[in-house]
């Protein structure tokens, strides 16, 4: 049962994120997911979070106590929610925009250049997109197909191509990475 923290500041889709991903594991993969959202007064450019509890039966506590995998899309999301990564977590980082410290016990970390992957597809705001397809890829919470078919009930109809772009961009670059480790 994994227990997921997306991470980062308003306006990256970070809520989206944990949106996207619980849709696609309970109604695509038949499992369960519960998510929930935290963010500043700020909204955008505040610290926000979302986490995500996956399961294979229904979910009896819907926080997580210690996240399996952090998803840092900002320096300050990694700093404020790396400590409750668990020593054998999985941290996924936007490489441009977070610079960790040493990875405590046994945590792997995975980086991705999420935003400037999105910037060349020409739109930043779907970092957070190119970071699910590399999610999608490095962990194996959620199914390739199962992301596919959520991404375009979750994303505005006029963008739904640049999003699938977007999903694929990171999913290509997280299957290379995980085939070399």
């Amino acid at each position: 049962m994994p227990e997921i923290r997306f991470a980062g500041y308003g306006g990256q889709g970070i809520i989206r994120s944990g949106i996207i991903v619980g849709k696609a594991v309970s109604i695509h993969d038949n499992r369960f997911g519960t998510m929930s959202q935290s963010f500043g007064p700020e909204a955008r450019g505040g610290a926000c979070s979302s986490q995500l509890v996956v399961a294979e039966s229904k979910v009896l506590y819907p926080y997580i106590t210690t996240a399996d995998i952090l998803v840092a899309m900002s320096q300050e999301g990694y700093e404020k929610f790396e400590s409750e990564l668990s020593e054998n977590g999985v941290l996924l980082m936007d490489e441009d925009l977070v610079k960790p410290k040493p990875p405590r016990g046994q945590i792997k970390v995975f980086a991705i250049p999420a935003t400037r992957f999105a910037e060349q597809l020409g739109r930043k705001i779907v970092a957070n997109v190119v970071m699910l397809g590399f999610f999608t890829a490095v962990t194996d919470v959620v199914s390739h197909d199962a992301m596919k078919k959520t991404i375009p009930s979750t994303v505005p109809e006029k963008a739904v191509d640049l999003n699938l772009q977007a999903f694929e961009k990171g999913y290509e670059f997280g299957k290379k990475l995980v085939e070399k480790a």
